[in-house]
């Protein structure tokens, strides 16, 4: 089996706390981990763009968070899932999408290869 992430990276909208949001965001997982949406959350993070690291001069997000799933199916039944209730989504899914803006979706999957040694 081979874990799917999704990566979000995204932007405040003008108004919005950065305090108040990451709590509607801690809410929101909750939902999305109960309803068996996802299989992990990670916490809101912040961009560190001002180092020579960052190399993407093309996006500007400021903020990000990842969602994991079991693997393909998973993911795709839970895409499934909120398409049906996209009209009907649960409250905090809709409070997400009305604090932030700017947002843009990236899925990977674990490799099953060993990992790499470390470099020491």
């Amino acid at each position: 089996m081979t874990t799917i992430h999704m990566l979000s990276a995204f932007d405040l909208k003008p108004d919005e706390s950065e305090a108040e949001f990451r709590t509607a965001y801690a809410d929101f997982t909750k939902d999305l981990i109960r309803e068996g949406i996802v299989t992990t959350a990670g916490s809101v993070g912040r961009r560190v763009a001002d180092t020579p690291m960052d190399t993407d001069d093309a996006r500007t997000h400021r903020f990000f968070s990842m969602l994991s799933f079991r693997d393909r199916a998973h993911l795709d039944a839970a895409y499934a899932y909120l398409a049906r209730r996209r009209g009907e989504a649960t409250g905090s899914h809709k409070d997400m999408h009305a604090r932030i803006t700017n947002s843009v979706f990236l899925c990977w999957q674990d490799s099953d290869e060993p990992s790499c040694p470390s470099f020491r």
